[in-house]
């Protein structure tokens, strides 16, 4: 019940906020279309942790800002590299241990990574990623095991 009360919240957070409309007769069609998604998804059978991952929302939020500012150095440090005369590119494929326990943890770190600017997550495998960065530091092996602690802290929650 918690995971459809949770999605419906969401839906309709989502859709007053895409439309923007707050006329009660709109409002209306928007929560009927919120609880139509949501008996459908119901029917479906898709109201399970990984389609409403409601066990990560008090973490995930503080992650998000901590990965957006790291998004925004990687920007602006793989702008330098291709803004420099002679770009100094060292690429580099890395293993990168990845300790999560749940599929929904692996999905987090892996993409957390291919987010940010100059790395991308070429393959997965159980307890390691396989890294492609385009300098030394994007390849840097503490960076990505802060994150990785970080995708952990979350699963804890």
């Amino acid at each position: 019940m918690a995971k459809a009360i949770g999605l419906s919240v969401a839906l309709f957070a989502l859709w007053l906020t895409l439309s923007g409309f707050f006329k009660p007769f709109l409002l209306m069609l928007g929560v009927l279309s919120c609880l139509l998604t949501l008996y459908l998804a119901f029917r479906m059978k898709l109201l399970d942790d990984e389609a409403v991952p409601i066990q990560l929302r008090p973490a995930l939020l503080l992650y998000w800002g901590w990965l957006g500012g790291e998004i925004f150095k990687s920007a602006v440090a793989v702008s330098r590299v291709i803004l420099a005369r002679e770009m100094p590119l060292h690429q580099q494929l890395i293993a990168v241990p990845a300790a999560q326990k749940t599929d929904m943890g692996h999905v987090i770190f892996a993409n957390s990574i291919t987010l940010t600017p100059g790395t991308v997550t070429i393959e997965t495998r159980p307890g390691l990623f396989l890294v492609h960065a385009l300098t030394e530091s994007a390849a840097d092996a503490e960076g990505f095991a802060e994150m990785g602690r970080r995708v952990a802290e979350i699963e804890a929650w």
